[in-house]
């Protein structure tokens, strides 16, 4: 291969992660205000064309997915902004749950619609049981948590709970704000928080 042919190649490379990015970029704005956006409107919003957009995504769903694996790697670089260590441990679950719903909050119509395969599912839920599991560990040791359940299956009992709450607004039987005091109250409970802090907690988490 000749000199010349490495740089060319690297700039080929660039320009088609650059174009690949401009794609999942507009897809996920897109997506976000029209679930069923099609492909033809994601790439006039990238400024490509459809083929474009199939070079980088072999179909609809394989982008869908990009994005929904987008908007993860975005919740998760919000909960780690946020202090566990910091306060009771009670006060840092709530402080995840803000981070985590935030994104629910900002992707609804498009998290509603979402498919998803166990697997997929299982990847994308690790990272937020492993700060969940930091969290739910903090407070069994504190004994500010419940050591009747052990701290992986309150992460996975958490998690159940904000797709409860999510289907709940999703399907028009609660609004955000509603939701969103349950399931604080519902984690909480769930974890063993004594009764009586319980309102006073959500109300400073929540409002």
């Amino acid at each position: 291969m000749s000199e010349m042919a490495v740089p060319r190649r690297r700039r080929r490379r660039a320009d088609a992660d650059r174009s690949a990015a401009a794609v999942l970029q507009a897809a996920q704005r897109l997506l976000a205000a029209e679930p069923h956006a099609s492909i033809e409107d994601i790439a006039t919003a990238a400024g490509v064309s459809r083929q474009t957009v199939y070079a980088h995504f072999a179909n609809r769903d394989a982008l869908v997915s990009a994005v929904i694996d987008a908007i993860t790697a975005e919740t998760v670089a919000e909960m780690d902004a946020v202090p566990l260590d910091q306060g009771t441990a009670a006060e840092a679950l709530l402080r995840l749950l803000n981070a985590s719903w935030g994104s629910f909050q900002r992707y609804t119509r498009l998290l509603s619609t979402a498919t998803a395969t166990p697997e997929e599912d299982h990847s994308r839920h690790h990272a937020v049981n492993d700060r969940l599991h930091q969290v739910l560990t903090r407070g069994q040791q504190a004994g500010e948590f419940t050591r009747d359940l052990s701290a992986p299956w309150l992460a996975t009992a958490v998690i159940s709970l904000g797709h409860a709450a999510a289907e709940a607004v999703t399907t028009d039987r609660m609004t955000f704000a509603e939701a969103t005091g349950a399931l604080a109250q519902s984690m909480l409970r769930l974890c063993g928080v004594e009764p009586s802090r319980i309102p006073e907690l959500v109300d400073r988490a929540v409002g």
